[in-house]
């Protein structure tokens, strides 16, 4: 990681400002009531507290301690429903299907071979017929698209354009 965010949480509560708009939106037009969401780089929980704060089950992974643990401090004095990883998302596999896999601002700093593999490996945890949310550099859309067609299970992509992807991984 470039930046050191870990320093940044530690030292600014919120520091990334509110939940991406475009994200909540469009998560709240869903029909899920209470979704089991991975919400991957999910720092001091920008868009995991208010997911939980709306009913949904979040498990949040962040490379940042200082991120997750503010966090689950948070989530734990407002009695959500949040589980924090402090993991390298590299690393990580996902524990079981999600209904919905967010990935806000994360992929873009890890280098192309990485972030494919990373890719790939994050999209086999969305349950049939959830949703992948990913706000990233416009320019690494097409790779995220073309992974998706070439993938062996349908994808419905709902939007592919300026730095969002919203894709409905197929039913059973």
């Amino acid at each position: 990681m470039s930046y050191d965010y870990d320093k940044l949480y530690a030292s600014e509560a919120h520091a990334l400002g509110e939940q991406t708009a475009a994200i909540a939106t469009f998560i709240a037009g869903l029909s899920f009531k209470s979704a089991r969401i991975l919400d991957v780089g999910c720092g001091q929980g920008r868009d995991a507290l208010p997911l939980a704060r709306a009913g949904h089950d979040v498990t949040g992974v962040d490379l940042s301690p200082s991120g997750v643990e503010a966090m689950c401090a948070e989530a734990a004095q407002d009695g959500l429903n949040i589980t924090g990883h402090v993991a390298d998302i590299t690393e990580y596999t996902p524990d079981g299907a999600f209904d919905i896999l967010l990935i806000d601002r994360t992929l873009h700093m890890l280098d192309a071979a990485p972030r494919a593999v990373t890719f790939l490996t994050l999209i086999a945890c969305v349950a049939p017929s959830g949703w992948l949310i990913v706000a990233d550099e416009t320019s690494n859309l097409p790779a995220f698209k073309a992974a998706l067609l070439a993938d062996e299970v349908d994808w419905a992509i709902e939007r592919c354009a300026k730095g969002m992807l919203f894709a409905q991984k197929g039913g059973t």
